[in-house]
């Protein structure tokens, strides 16, 4: 049961919700735009701001339907193995050369469903980095790491490993930024990447 969760979840968080809105959209191959990342920030960079917030509720509420699904099946732990092999679909999906997105936003919709306290720190905390730095990265990067500790502060410590797992891969997916932030070039929101 526990294989069926994972594989649900993966295949829920893989469907690429900013490729498949701009193409029909017409607005081109997202891949081609930007950064190449099929995330809402780099959809926003077409220039579509409707479309880079239907992609953020969208690729949210993939996260928090696998959570929803894996529970519904019943298994012990169902909602987080779902919710986090949703996360790893959306940076990893297979029909896309597991070349995906950051995970920000499906991180926001796992974490909303596993815990809404959780998931409520998590968008305020990245809110809040988003304003102050008006990058990006800096704002998913920071949500991202404070759900451990949220979790842990609000007594959820069963949860704590997903959540762990979930920030070191958003993390990881960072990477990038996180040099362009050390070197000072990362780029504001509505600015161009520099790669």
């Amino acid at each position: 049961m526990a294989a069926l969760i994972a594989a649900l979840g993966y295949l829920i968080g893989s469907i690429p919700f900013g490729i498949i809105l701009t193409r029909l959209a017409g607005a081109g191959d997202l891949r081609a735009i930007g950064s190449g990342n099929i995330g809402a920030t780099n959809v926003l960079r077409t220039g579509r701001k409707g479309l880079a917030a239907t992609t953020l509720l969208l690729d949210g509420a993939k996260g928090a339907l696998a959570v929803w699904a894996g529970t519904q099946l019943g298994a012990e732990g169902g909602g987080p193995i779902a919710g986090v092999l949703a996360l790893i679909g959306h940076c990893y999906p297979f029909w896309l050369g597991f070349r995906g997105g950051k995970g920000v936003a499906t991180m926001l919709g796992v974490s909303l469903a596993l815990s809404w306290l959780v998931g409520l720190v998590f968008a305020l905390v990245w809110l809040v980095a988003l304003a102050l730095s008006r990058i990006s990265s800096v704002g998913g990067i920071s949500a991202a790491l404070c759900t451990p500790v949220a979790a842990f502060a609000l007594g959820l410590v069963g949860l704590m490993p997903a959540f762990g797992a979930m920030a070191a891969l958003v993390l990881w997916r960072h990477r990038s930024n996180i040099a362009r932030l050390m070197r000072g070039v990362e780029p504001r929101v509505g600015a161009s990447p520099k790669i």
